[in-house]
């Protein structure tokens, strides 16, 4: 049963692979490049994007009432967002992003694009749709995760507290995955999957997620 499951979630994911080349931060994270005020951008957009994406993964879940398995796989990533969120002050304050300037930062539209598009998603997106749309997503956001915390201990001397937030993102999530392959096997069976709604949105979600990544590149390029 999970394996038709599984291969579904594999395929989407790999459809919506981004072009490794789409983030021009990322390789100036990794070699140690990116401006110390780039990093604090990042945090302070994070701020927003972590708090309002428990929002959208709480209503997610309340709308689900009738799709336990997808309410669990909703309920899980609501967790994950409150828990990365207690993590992320460390990162902030190392980078100079701490409560006073965070409270006068003004977000980037192209930054908060993506957790905008995931309110819409959880307003109006079928929920097993969106869990196949996001399992894909997250999988590329697992990556760049895992090269940034890579790169804040290597270059930026940042210790195991001050990497909780993007380490905790980079960490294999067997539990969630196991979660989404449940809630896509129940979607398979009650034939509530269109194939066609989960790529138009997994296509949003990574252009939005490029935006982000693109919109902090420009701010580094005028910065530096």
């Amino acid at each position: 049963m999970t394996r038709t499951a599984r291969e579904l979630l594999e395929g989407v994911t790999g459809k919506l692979a981004p072009d490794p080349h789409a983030n021009r931060l990322l390789p100036l994270i990794a070699r140690g490049a990116a401006q110390l005020d780039t990093l604090a951008a990042l945090a302070m957009e994070q701020r927003h994007v972590v708090a309002a994406d428990h929002r959208a993964f709480v209503h997610l879940a309340g709308r689900s009432a009738a799709d336990p398995a997808s309410a669990a796989f909703f309920e899980t990533l609501a967790e994950g967002e409150a828990v990365a969120g207690a993590r992320l002050p460390a990162f902030a304050a190392a980078v100079g992003a701490g409560e006073a300037r965070a409270s006068e930062y003004e977000p980037l539209a192209d930054c908060q694009a993506y957790p905008a598009y995931v309110a819409w998603l959880a307003l109006n997106g079928e929920p097993a749709d969106v869990v196949l749309a996001l399992g894909a997503n997250l999988a590329a956001w697992g990556g760049y995760c895992e090269t940034i915390t890579e790169a804040l201990r290597r270059h930026y001397g940042f210790d195991d507290e001050v990497c909780g937030f993007f380490d905790f993102f980079a960490e294999p999530a067997p539990e969630l995955e196991s979660k989404a392959l449940d809630a896509v096997q129940a979607g398979l069976d009650a034939e509530r999957i269109s194939l066609d709604d989960v790529l138009r949105h997994g296509r949003l979600l990574q252009a939005y997620e490029a935006k982000f990544w693109h919109a902090l590149w420009e701010q580094d390029q005028r910065v530096a």
